[in-house]
């Protein structure tokens, strides 16, 4: 006898309208009246982050109901790429269309958590637009990749507040995805896949054939 095919259920999501009111659709600059675009998105189980085209990353704690909103210092510039990190701290990673790279550490109410809100920046060496980031799971460790292919591997010590970055590899087309783990490094570009080892400092590529 045939078997039956299971029923199919349908959901409607509906628009996010508590947190995109939260967001304003229009700044001032001066005499200006500029659109807020919204550039970049990531979620998990706390946060939502927003990232916008006038450099403002707008971050709503899911528990608490509230929105809170943090800027680079200087030049408004898009927010290409944001990276949510829950660890032992609350972290977040923001990439623009320049090249800069902040990681912001949040306060949380918990005891024995961070009580004061940090930022570290990766200090000029990308001069392109961020592409992709990847966490390591501790938060110790944060990969950068732009548009130009180069990816910098940034050490964070977050009881010191100090960031040390250096350039770990570079390819020839832009840097599409970034997955970290293991010691491991999957890098994703317009043209390959490549597993890069960090410990060996050694690439190796998935599959021979290049995409076209």
């Amino acid at each position: 006898m045939a078997s039956v095919a299971s029923s199919v259920t349908f959901k409607e999501f509906c628009p996010l309208y508590y947190l995109l009111n939260a967001i304003p659709t229009k700044v001032q600059k001066g005499f200006r009246s500029i659109v807020v675009y919204l550039t970049a998105l990531d979620t998990n189980g706390d946060y939502i982050a927003v990232g916008s085209s006038i450099g403002m990353l707008y971050l709503y704690c899911r528990h608490l109901n509230q929105m809170k909103k943090y800027n680079f210092e200087g030049k408004c510039e898009s927010i290409t790429f944001v990276k949510l990190l829950s660890c032992f701290d609350d972290l977040v990673a923001v990439g623009t269309a320049s090249g800069r790279v902040a990681v912001f550490q949040l306060v949380s109410s918990l005891p024995g958590r961070n009580k004061q809100l940090r930022r570290f920046d990766v200090a000029g060496i990308h001069k392109s637009s961020i592409t992709a980031l990847a966490w390591s799971p501790n938060g110790m460790k944060l990969f950068s990749g732009d548009d130009k292919g180069k990816i910098v591997y940034s050490a964070l010590d977050l009881d010191r507040g100090i960031c040390n970055s250096s350039l770990v590899l570079e390819e020839p087309s832009s840097i599409v995805q970034l997955d970290y783990n293991q010691k491991v490094l999957l890098v994703s570009t317009l043209q390959r896949t490549v597993l890069f080892y960090t410990e060996e400092k050694s690439v190796k590529q998935v599959g021979t054939q290049p995409r076209k």
